[in-house]
């Protein structure tokens, strides 16, 4: 019999099942006998309760669990025979004008959406390159070098300067009055590295120990002290102790320290260099498929599935929820999240998501066995023992379905790229990785 489907709006599709009530009462009537035979009851032996009595007590329940089964069942065979491609999950109602020996229901459902991709050899797209240079090695050594300072107590006439380890006491007021986290005895801060706010810093640069002054200070707007946010107090402050730092010197005590397997500095920038190159590498393709993706969402055509937006609405509340209550919120399960926060999050993630579904379907661009183990391999790489690593990824299958995505993105990202008009551009090291110069 041929299946009916109406279109109500754009992807929203309706279609009437009609299930025998015979049927049904058969089914229900099998899987009573069936419970009959096990159930417990009290005043019987196990499976010796009259089938009056377990009709009485789960006839209902029963019935509930064979009418769903039923109509899901029915409406897969109704989908499937159609050619349907259904989007999230049907609203199932009980219609009144049943047939006679019938019971009717609409199911409410959507369809996935038809996805044109414009031509993409019109898209014009700007891919970055980068390179490590040795400025950036240097940047790394210094970085390293300061985990490992050490600090020395300096003369009583020489002033705090960048670089410095102060302990100072201080206290704040504002219009007169102390203020929660305004004051504190002994407290350690390095100068110039931006721990404290710029006018803190500014106050105590070109102090002595002993020394003492009092300095206005504006907070910020969006400082994270609601309370002083937008507040100027006036703060006392004391030095009590000055330290100069003191960096190691880059020499091969340094590289061993590190734990580089030669022990030379030659070999330690050779270990850096591979790894800011990794990471380089990492954060071009990242850059890169952001550009072919935004230029993806640009060029496609499609109509939303309401309900698998929603879906991603859940699921980002729920992760938000998870996060809230990983920082140690309190009631985090139920503090209010509103799902409009995220609605232009969650439609991106849904359209981009079937766009590059029906780009790999229409090119076959599938993650390859070979490419996720390349994948994997290149991941593990990174690790001080790599087969460790490559197991750890090989014995999950949410690990490796999440490397298999990855992998296909970056399919679709060579794909767009041999297609598009590409304009290469070379980035300094430092504006790809943010940092300042």
């Amino acid at each position: 019999m041929a299946v009916t489907v109406e279109t109500l709006e754009k992807l929203e599709r309706k279609i009437t099942l009609n299930l025998p009530v015979d049927v049904i009462k058969t089914e229900v009537d099998a899987r009573l006998k069936k419970l009959a035979r096990t159930v417990r009851m009290d005043g019987f032996r196990p499976g010796k309760a009259p089938m009056s009595v377990v009709a009485q007590r789960y006839g209902f329940s029963v019935q509930y669990e064979v009418m769903n089964d039923k109509v899901g069942e029915a409406f897969a065979s109704a989908a499937n025979e159609a050619k349907l491609r259904v989007a999230g999950q049907p609203r199932i109602t009980e219609k009144d004008n049943a047939p006679e020996g019938q019971v009717s229901f609409d199911a409410v459902f959507e369809v996935y959406p038809e996805v044109k991709i414009g031509e993409l050899s019109g898209a014009e797209i700007e891919k970055v390159n980068a390179e490590v240079s040795e400025a950036a090695i240097q940047k790394t050594v210094d970085i390293l070098r300061k985990q490992r300072r050490t600090f020395a107590q300096r003369g009583k006439d020489e002033a705090a300067q960048d670089g410095d380890r102060v302990s100072v006491d201080f206290e704040g007021k504002i219009d007169g009055e102390p203020f929660q986290g305004g004051k504190a005895d002994g407290f350690q801060f390095l100068v110039g590295e931006g721990q404290m706010l710029k006018e803190f810093e500014d106050a105590v640069r070109g102090m002595k120990a002993g020394e003492s002054k009092t300095f206005p200070l504006a907070f910020p707007a969006d400082y994270h002290g609601q309370d002083v946010a937008g507040k100027t107090a006036d703060f006392l402050v004391t030095v009590k102790k000055i330290e100069a730092a003191h960096l190691p010197e880059v020499d091969d005590a340094l590289a061993k320290s590190l734990g580089v397997a030669e022990g030379t500095v030659a070999a330690l920038h050779a270990d850096i260099r591979k790894n800011l190159e990794r990471e380089v590498k990492a954060r071009l393709v990242a850059r890169n498929k952001q550009a072919v993706m935004d230029t993806l969402i640009a060029k496609a055509e499609l109509d939303l599935p309401k309900s698998i937006v929603a879906a991603e609405l859940d699921r980002m509340v729920e992760s938000a929820r998870a996060d809230l209550k990983a920082r140690g919120i309190k009631d985090a399960d139920k503090a209010p999240i509103p799902t409009e926060l995220f609605t232009p999050q969650a439609e991106r993630r849904v359209r981009l998501g079937l766009v590059v579904a029906e780009l790999v379907r229409a090119n076959k661009l599938e993650a390859t066995p070979e490419q996720i183990k390349a994948h994997v391999d290149e991941l593990a790489a990174s690790y001080e023992r790599p087969e460790d690593v490559k197991r750890w990824y090989f014995s999950d299958n949410r690990r490796m379905a999440e490397v298999e995505a990855v992998v296909i993105e970056n399919n679709v990202t060579e794909f767009v790229l041999s297609k598009a008009k590409v304009t290469e551009k070379a980035i300094s090291f430092d504006d790809l990785m943010g940092q300042p110069g």
